[in-house]
């Protein structure tokens, strides 16, 4: 619709023979399977930047940067990380992101030592907002989940910002087939394997929301299959004493995000207008002892911090393989093809696919 030359990439890229002339190294923010992300200074302004550098490699799939690039160009939120430009040389490409300086959402919870209700209203609100603008604009994420939610700054009153787009999708036909996310944050038409559409993203905030409420996912099973048969079932509890001090309405606003039904879930437009967003039904009550207790016990950073949340994955899941606790988190799953872990390349490649 008049963006193909716009959303051409490749027109975008500013070609560099040393990126080190540009940019002062400072320090290493994170590392995937096929990039770094380091915190950098522009030499010129003295600005700094989150670089994400992407190593060129027969195994990289250019077209999942190229979707990655074409989504990040076209969005401008308060609450979306922004990038800022785009370099390549010989050996790899550089992104120029938006530095999110922040924190995690868990760490500023555990942080906090008084948390409400209200506090994981605000939060929600945000992202919603940003979801909501997602959607408009015909781009589904596809992987939102607490770790790809950051603080932009250290400040108290600092905005939250959704990172990691790797995995999102601008949604032209209205319905997608592609199955990836993270487990535990997952629609299930998705494990259904069914065509699908931006509600999985509602899903996503209904089990983020679910989480800030009481420390510990709706959905939980020993194995991948059992889960994935839980989160397809849409089956979920409000158990006590976790939820006793918790309102109904908060309730009422999960209940109508994980809806196992697509087409009867909340859309971003109508849960930004439930009282328990929009109104005074969020509690002010502190239930920072029993939530931050939770998170430690369910979140420890061993478990969920995948990786660098500024790192794409591609279509690729992310979770450990049945029986292989040597492969812990730090691995990459792709249904129905191939596995291997990041951390020592020696061991053997493995096969998984979808239950």
């Amino acid at each position: 619709m008049g963006r193909k030359e716009e959303d051409d990439c490749s027109s975008w890229k500013k070609q560099t023979t040393n990126i080190r002339k540009t940019f002062i190294f400072m320090e290493v923010l994170g590392s995937g399977a096929f990039s770094e992300v380091f915190l950098v200074k522009q030499r010129v302004t003295g600005k700094l930047f989150a670089l994400k550098c992407i190593k060129k490699s027969p195994a990289f799939r250019d077209s999942s940067l190229e979707n990655e690039i074409a989504v990040l160009k076209k969005i401008k939120h308060e609450n979306i990380v922004t990038l800022e430009d785009i370099y390549e040389s010989s050996t790899h490409y550089y992104l120029v992101m938006q530095l999110v300086s922040g924190g995690e959402l868990f760490d500023r919870i555990l942080e906090r030592g008084v948390y409400t209700e209200k506090d994981a209203s605000l939060v929600i609100q945000q992202v919603l907002s940003a979801v909501k603008y997602l959607h408009e604009n015909g781009i589904v994420h596809r992987d939102l989940k607490p770790e790809n939610l950051l603080y932009l700054t250290p400040e108290e009153n600092s905005k939250i910002m959704i990172t990691d787009f790797g995995l999102s999708k601008m949604e032209q036909s209205g319905v997608m087939s592609t199955a990836c996310g993270t487990p535990g944050y997952v629609a299930p038409e998705v494990l259904a394997q069914k065509p699908y559409s931006k509600a999985v993203d509602c899903w996503s905030i209904g089990v983020i929301t679910y989480i800030l409420l009481c420390g510990y996912p709706p959905f939980y099973e020993e194995t991948e299959s059992k889960l994935f048969e839980k989160i397809k079932e849409g089956y979920y509890e409000f158990e006590s004493p976790f939820w006793d001090d918790i309102s109904e309405s908060a309730k009422d606003f999960i209940c109508h995000l994980l809806e196992k039904d697509p087409n009867e879930r909340y859309t971003c437009e109508k849960a930004l207008r439930h009282p328990w967003i929009n109104g005074n039904t969020a509690l002010h009550r502190d239930i920072y002892p029993s939530v931050s207790l939770q998170i430690q016990k369910n979140f420890a950073k061993s478990k969920w911090r995948v990786s660098c949340p500024l790192l794409g994955s591609g279509d690729w899941w992310q979770f450990p393989l049945p029986g292989r606790a040597d492969w812990g988190l730090s691995h990459y799953v792709i249904p129905g093809v191939q596995a291997w872990n990041m951390s020592n390349s020696s061991l053997p490649v493995q096969t998984w696919h979808l239950p």
